[in-house]
Order: C-alpha cells, then structure tokens, then sequence
C-alpha cells in the first residue's frame, strides 16, 4: 500500500550514503534535494530530501507518507477524494519530474502532508 516515505535531512551525501548501506539498498532517483532509495521500482522506498521551504528539517518537516495512484487518473482520484473527505491542498496533480514523476499532495486536518503518485 505505502509507495514511499520522506525524511528531511541536512546532508543529502550523508543521508544517501547511511541509508543506502542501513538498508541493503541504493539510489534509485536522486533529483538534488531528494534521493529515493530502495531496491527496486515499484517496491516501497525511503526518499531523503532537503525540505522545500528550505527551512530546517525536523520531524514533519520534509516527512511525508506516499500512496500508489496505479496511473495518473488514479493519483488524481486519490488526491479528490482526499480534497472531498476534508483535506487541504498542497500542491494539484501534475507533472512533478518531467517524463517520470506525477504527483498531487495534501495535508490532512492534522497538518500531515500526503502524496498521491504515480511514476511515468
């Protein structure tokens, strides 16, 4: 069920190179301020990131929980339902990583940031 989840770090090298050999796995996508690290695509990830706003990271700054759309359409299904069941927008669907990476983002009532994706 869970894609992928996010952690913030201040030290992108660091955090690939201690996750990579904590976890037995390697960079899948590394995009600058964020690596995806796993043993496959299309198996659940650990992405570490420097967080958007560029502020510190911290717990629930640069986390993120991700969910599989299975498609487009269904990332963007995802993130409407959320939308209709109370959650506030945090970025549309759309295009994230030209050719690779569509995503849509929420947070729900609490503030917790959600992603809605779907790799092509």
């Amino acid at each position: 069920m869970i894609g992928y989840t996010t952690i913030g770090v201040k030290d992108m090298d660091a955090a690939k190179e201690f996750y990579t050999e904590l976890l037995g796995a390697k960079v899948l996508v590394d995009v600058g301020r964020l690596a995806m690290i796993g043993k496959e695509m299309g198996q659940p990830m650990l992405a570490v990131c420097v967080p958007y706003n560029e502020e510190a990271p911290s717990p629930g700054n640069g986390n993120m929980v991700a969910f599989a759309g299975g498609s487009k359409e269904g990332a963007a299904a995802m993130y409407s339902k959320a939308i209709e069941l109370g959650a506030s927008c945090d970025g549309e669907p759309g295009q994230r990583v030209e050719n690779m990476f569509y995503g849509a983002y929420v947070k729900d009532a609490d503030g917790n940031k959600l992603c809605f994706y779907d790799f092509s």
